[in-house]
């Protein structure tokens, strides 16, 4: 395998893999950048199988509006947002998350959520960023 693209700078050709997530990079400066977020190493798929088999839901991906669709500097702010990577932290916050995500009947459990102080603080951060 030819060497790959640096995955945070997305410009030069990558010498090194992240210890944590293999994420390959080019720099210094680009592994401090990728550290900024915290990540994991990834799970192989015979390993996704044997830890919760039931964890996963396929759900089609059902947009009305278009616009509610977010756009990749969204996304960026999102995922670059200290506070919000800080109240990732949060395993109450986490297990919410884990639990709209697992279930067969999303919304039902998002609505739940919302009457959940920690969510609603993490939803109110989430709209924050992306609507300054």
């Amino acid at each position: 395998m030819g060497p790959r693209q640096c995955r945070v700078c997305n410009e030069a050709q990558s010498k090194y893999k992240c210890p944590s997530c293999l994420a390959p990079y080019c720099s210094v400066v680009c592994f401090k950048r990728h550290k900024e977020i915290p990540c994991a190493k990834p799970v192989s798929s015979e390993e996704k199988s044997t830890l919760n088999p039931e964890s996963h839901v396929e759900r089609p991906l059902n947009v009305e509006e278009p616009d509610d669709v977010l756009q990749k500097l969204q996304l960026e702010a999102i995922a670059s947002s200290v506070e919000i990577c800080d109240a990732l932290k949060d395993e109450n916050l986490q297990k919410i998350i884990r639990n709209i995500d697992c279930s067969p009947d999303a919304e039902n459990e998002l609505e739940k959520a919302m009457g959940v102080e920690v969510f609603r603080i993490f939803t109110d951060k989430i709209l924050s960023n992306i609507n300054p």
